[in-house]
């Protein structure tokens, strides 16, 4: 029986790893958090968002296939597979902090057995698996990466609350240090996931795959957004436009909206432009910088309608950087009440998903359900996240409602217009 050590047990680690259980190979997860080892080694997910996945961790814990453990060396120590799956968080700065892989990647080289296979899954920058981890797996463990291990990299290619789905819909992109290397990640994935398994040149191959992927959604994003404030001047309706647009097989518009939020779209783009030099990716960063200024857009016009934002009430709903998942990274929420506030407007945050407490960083009154807020005074609601619990809502229950900011492009204009407020999105005109 093969054995797995998963390096990470977070959204995405601990649903790799109950897929690998449920393909009946023995998995150690791997996670500095105490009280996710003891959740899982309960046969508990300490993740409730995804479907399918307390029942997969609860099956594989009973059947004596998955376990959970602090002791990464001692993890390693007896895989023949290590999958690294920890985050690499970007600052507000762009700055990249490798601290978790870095330590991750010591952790496991301490105790890597000779011919174990290393894959590494967190998105990095191009050339990073090949450059900075392996000589760092090699001065670990004394063994040569290609000869003494395999190492590879694959990304992971999965959206939040389909993750299971995913790894059965989307190809396994696999590139490796040398052509050992690649064979043995692809003979791996083939054995643990149902999907094609790809493989391609080489680990920067498989870096830059990733890369390119969320960047241009990214790109095509801000061209979506570009295009409405354009057509927003000329009497077109923007969503009739991309409709027709998008029937054409060759066009695939996206939809313009105040910003765009998550941890993959505004952030791996940034891990181009790191070493891009002498006016490379200038398309890329122009699309980053357009997609940065939407919430400004958008919370200006709101100001204009309303005749300035002093003394008002703004209603948001959803913090989350997408809808129905539970995520706050680099959500348009925050420019957002932040923006609002600098013009003096009163701010009261709604999303069913987080606990009050959660959400204290906003700076903002908060609560977890729009029906305490119906009835009250609202001068302005602004759809930053359209959760499944908000698609009853009554707009006509908001006393005094003048303007609804649809920030995803996610209403229905009319029944916004039959409670007598304005419907406003990105696209529509000014008048």
């Amino acid at each position: 029986m093969t054995t797995v050590a998963v390096v990470g047990l977070g959204k995405i680690g601990l649903p790799l790893a109950a897929q690998y259980a449920g393909k009946g190979m023995r998995v150690i997860g791997c996670d500095v958090d105490q009280a996710v080892v003891d959740a899982v080694n309960q046969g508990q997910a300490h993740i409730r968002e995804e479907p399918g996945l307390e029942e997969a961790v609860a099956s594989a814990v009973r059947a004596g296939r998955l376990s959970a453990s602090a002791d990464t060396r001692s993890a390693v120590g007896e895989a023949d597979v290590v999958v690294v799956i920890v985050p690499l968080i970007v600052a507000a700065a762009d700055a990249i902090d490798y601290s978790n892989v870095d330590a991750a990647t010591r952790a496991v080289g301490r105790s890597l057995r000779r011919g174990a296979l290393v894959v590494y899954e967190t998105t990095l920058p191009v050339g990073t698996t090949r450059h900075r981890l392996a000589p760092m797996l090699e001065e670990e463990s004394g063994l040569a990466a290609g000869t003494g291990f395999h190492l590879a990299f694959s990304p992971e290619r999965v959206y939040a609350g389909r993750i299971f789905e995913d790894l059965r819909r989307y190809p396994k992109i696999v590139g490796g240090v040398d052509e050992a290397s690649t064979a043995a990640a692809v003979d791996f994935y083939r054995s643990a996931l149902d999907a094609e398994v790809w493989a391609v040149a080489n680990t920067e191959t498989a870096e830059f795959a990733k890369l390119a992927e969320t960047t241009y959604r990214d790109v095509n994003i801000a061209l979506a957004n570009q295009l409405a404030l354009y057509a927003a001047s000329r009497d077109v309706d923007v969503a009739e436009a991309f409709k027709a647009a998008n029937s054409q097989p060759f066009s695939h518009l996206h939809r313009p909206s105040l910003g765009v939020g998550g941890h993959c779209i505004p952030v791996y783009p940034r891990f181009l432009l790191g070493d891009a030099t002498n006016g490379e990716l200038s398309l890329v960063r122009e699309g980053r910088q357009t997609n940065d200024r939407m919430a400004e857009v958008g919370i200006g016009r709101l100001e204009r309608l309303l005749g300035g934002l002093e003394g008002k009430h703004v209603l948001v709903l959803g913090a989350s950087y997408r809808e129905d998942v539970k995520e706050l990274a680099f959500s348009t929420v925050f420019p957002i009440v932040e923006l609002l506030h600098r013009g003096g407007a009163q701010v009261t945050v709604v999303d069913p998903l987080f606990e009050p407490v959660e959400l204290r960083g906003l700076k903002a009154e908060v609560a977890r359900d729009a029906g305490a807020v119906a009835g009250k005074h609202v001068d302005a609601v602004v759809v930053q996240a359209w959760h499944s619990e908000f698609r009853d809502l009554d707009w006509s229950r908001f006393e005094g409602l003048k303007v609804v900011l649809d920030g995803r492009g996610s209403l229905d204009a009319d029944t916004v217009r039959r409670a007598g407020a304005t419907y406003v999105a990105i696209g529509t005109p000014e008048g």
